[in-house]
């Protein structure tokens, strides 16, 4: 590629950015036109931009979540995400920051042991059922869980995508992610919920009358269908277990997902159409065209300009490589998707892990892990889950705009991205 196509591409996506932050286009029409620009100046091809492995258009992502809005549309139908909505609330006694905080807990240790978007698909109907109980608006508690989702995906090396890239490049294993992020993790999701009653106290009013009527209320009769819950969850285990066993199986998450979905839908008497009206497609389409408009600036070149004079910056020092890995990555991770930045830089890690003489504890590694899954929290577009959620949100009519997302993940991002400094800085050069 030429340095006209570079320039190009970064100036399409630039201005795609700026318009999706102003929001005075739809997020989805910008990213198909961003990408239908990416095709048009000859950034990207067809067959980059659909069939490539790294730097089109990620089907298995794609396809994941198509298979998982299917499940958790036929488990919508069940009641039971209402009957969780009322055992929550009555658990919490009908606290709103105790609620909060019990939904951090279960997003972030499910996002541990699944993958981060499949858990917020799981837990959003619930949080979205929870607030319209409580009279309460959902955004704080959408905003909390989807951070919680990123951090507690940090702690293993099936919690969120990068994880696994680095772990294929590095020959780590489900180990070594639980020893050396695990703690971290855990103690980033207490510090989340300090921030959360900092960031979020004028939302949370007590309701006596509210409160009273849901503490009142009997969960079980909640559900409408019990055979098609027990049907949905019976397909939902196997298709965890299916995630679980990725490295038995060797089935990619998007096969599992379609396989589970396609099965629930045929064994149950439920409408085909029905089920796919529950389908997100607008993420879906906003998905596609972040994929090809992000492939565009990797054929380029750009991605790996911007990734190289990192290592520049580097140098030779193993600490200094892992605070700046750790910074500018989390930096990066906020802008431009964290899944092909990871699969960039993934390659100029290992080199730099070589030239400093293997690095016992693997520290780079861990630096370019944290700041890729921190650094998604950092903007409305900055991970998977994020996108996720704030379609659902807008799906329901309770639209979370850019702007009232980043203004907080800026402060999370922050925050937690200093403490993972100093985590690695204590536990790799000072304790070592």
């Amino acid at each position: 590629m030429s340095d006209w196509h570079g320039w190009a591409a970064l100036v399409v996506f630039v201005g795609a950015y700026v318009l999706i932050i102003s929001e005075k286009i739809h997020r989805v029409a910008v990213a198909l036109g961003g990408a239908g620009l990416m095709l048009a100046i000859g950034a990207t091809d067809d067959v980059s931009a659909f069939y490539s492995e790294h730097s089109g258009i990620d089907w298995n992502v794609i396809f994941l979540l198509m298979g998982m809005m299917m499940i958790v549309g036929v488990l919508k139908k069940t009641g039971m995400f209402e009957y969780l909505a009322i055992w929550s609330v009555k658990r919490a006694r009908a606290q709103p920051f105790r609620v909060m905080a019990m939904l951090v807990v279960i997003t972030a240790v499910v996002s541990s042991l699944l993958d981060n978007v499949t858990t917020v698909l799981l837990i959003v109907p619930v949080t979205l059922l929870v607030c319209e109980r409580l009279g309460l608006s959902s955004a704080p508690y959408l905003i909390a869980e989807v951070m919680a989702s990123n951090i507690g995906g940090t702690a293993t090396l099936v919690g969120d995508p990068p994880n696994i890239i680095i772990a294929s490049r590095a020959g780590l294993n489900f180990n070594d992610f639980v020893i050396h992020l695990a703690p971290l993790a855990a103690l980033l999701v207490a510090v989340l919920l300090v921030l959360c009653r900092i960031m979020f106290r004028g939302t949370f009013v007590y309701d006596d009358g509210r409160a009273a009527e849901i503490m009142a209320l009997e969960e079980r009769e909640a559900i409408k269908d019990p055979r098609l819950m027990v049907q949905g969850l019976v397909v939902l285990a196997l298709v965890m277990a299916g995630f679980v066993l990725h490295p038995v199986l060797h089935y990619a998450p998007s096969i599992v997902a379609l396989l589970g979905a396609g099965l629930l839908v045929a064994s149950s008497k439920v409408d085909t159409d029905d089920v796919l009206a529950e389908v997100e497609w607008p993420t879906l389409a906003f998905f596609a065209g972040l994929f090809v408009m992000i492939g565009g600036l990797i054929d380029t070149g750009v991605v790996g300009q911007a990734s190289h004079r990192l290592a520049g910056l580097i140098g030779g020092s193993e600490l200094g490589g892992a605070m700046t890995l750790l910074g500018g990555s989390a930096l990066l991770s906020g802008i431009v998707d964290n899944i092909p930045y990871v699969a960039t830089m993934a390659p100029i890690t290992s080199d730099l892990v070589r030239d400093m003489g293997g690095g016992a504890h693997q520290v780079l590694w861990w630096a370019l892990a944290l700041g890729a899954d921190l650094g998604g929290n950092a903007t409305a577009i900055g991970a998977s889950a994020n996108v996720v959620v704030l379609g659902i949100a807008e799906r329901n009519r309770r639209p979370i705009s850019f702007w009232q997302f980043t203004k907080y993940g800026l402060v999370v991002t922050a925050t937690t991205v200093a403490i993972s400094l100093a985590y690695v800085w204590l536990r790799y050069f000072v304790w070592s």
